[in-house]
């Protein structure tokens, strides 16, 4: 932990990106070197057809051994362990060399709770994309393996039997507990994806709203919904300038005995000052 003198607070990963590959895609697994990514989801679960799960597994395997990700963040979403694939997923991902593993439909602790029996040391990830789930985001959050929550919008907006819309507000209830939960218990919260692929202007707007809301980042199904994502979950120019005419107000401050300091008008405490560390580390 950074002590209360640091200028920038300790760097931590970065998930302003999250990308979903299919493991049965061999060349996007390839591709994924290259991209700009934060995070990559190697998906076993929703982009594998029944008759490719096995192949898919060993492909993961192969792919996550080979490394050459860099810095990204590696993720395995494994099928449901109710299924007739969990339990060999999670075999074969407690070998692997990933940063983490996403559990799809994750409704209680206790879910969470077999998985970790099946899977020791390596973070868990949990979709939120049922009603169960959300209503029990904060139980699911407190586990101590559990690192990230992650929104599944689409299945979600269906089982709620919600209409997309462009400002989702159907969704924002439950967007808005997961992410209180995930912040009550030091989770990443990652945003749901943006179906449209060539609504770069749409994208944007879901991602802005997510940023306000307060995710790290947004979940995309394309390498073109890369950059938006990235661009949008990063601090900006004004924000990076702002961060650092805050410190360096707080420490003249406090080098006049003052508590407190005032930028543009408003009032500069220890919360701001906080704040603005996590700013500067982003940024780094």
């Amino acid at each position: 932990m950074p002590s209360r003198n640091s200028t920038i607070a300790a760097p931590q990963p970065l998930y302003r990106s999250v990308l979903y590959i299919p493991a049965s895609n061999e060349r996007a697994m390839q591709k994924a070197h290259t991209l700009a990514a934060d995070a990559i989801i190697f998906d076993l679960e929703e982009a594998v057809a029944a008759s490719a799960k096995a192949q898919a597994r060993g492909m993961v395997r192969a792919a996550l051994q080979g490394g050459g990700y860099g810095a990204r963040q590696c993720i395995v979403r494994i099928n449901g362990l109710d299924t007739e694939w969990g339990e060999a997923d999670a075999r074969m991902v407690q070998d692997l060399p990933c940063d983490g593993v996403l559990l799809p439909k994750v409704e209680s602790r206790e879910d969470i709770a077999a998985l970790a029996e099946r899977v020791a040391d390596c973070p868990l990830w949990a979709m939120m994309e049922t009603a169960r789930g959300v209503l029990h985001a904060a139980e699911i959050a407190e586990h101590p393996r559990v690192r990230a929550l992650v929104m599944g919008t689409n299945d979600l907006t269906r089982e709620l039997r919600a209409q997309p819309r462009p400002d989702r507000l159907p969704l924002l209830g439950s967007l808005g507990l997961c992410l209180l939960a995930a912040r009550a218990h030091g989770c990443v919260s990652i945003d749901g994806v943006h179906n449209a692929l060539r609504d770069a202007d749409g994208l944007r707007a879901e991602c802005m709203q997510g940023r306000d809301m307060g995710f790290d980042g947004k979940s995309v199904i394309h390498p073109a919904q890369i950059a938006i994502a990235n661009a949008v979950f990063a601090p900006s120019g004004q924000e990076l300038a702002l961060a650092r005419r805050q410190l360096e107000a707080f420490a003249q401050a406090q080098a006049q005995g003052l508590g407190v300091a005032v930028v543009d008008g408003r009032i500069v405490e220890n919360l701001h000052v906080s704040m603005a560390r996590e700013v500067l580390a982003k940024a780094a």
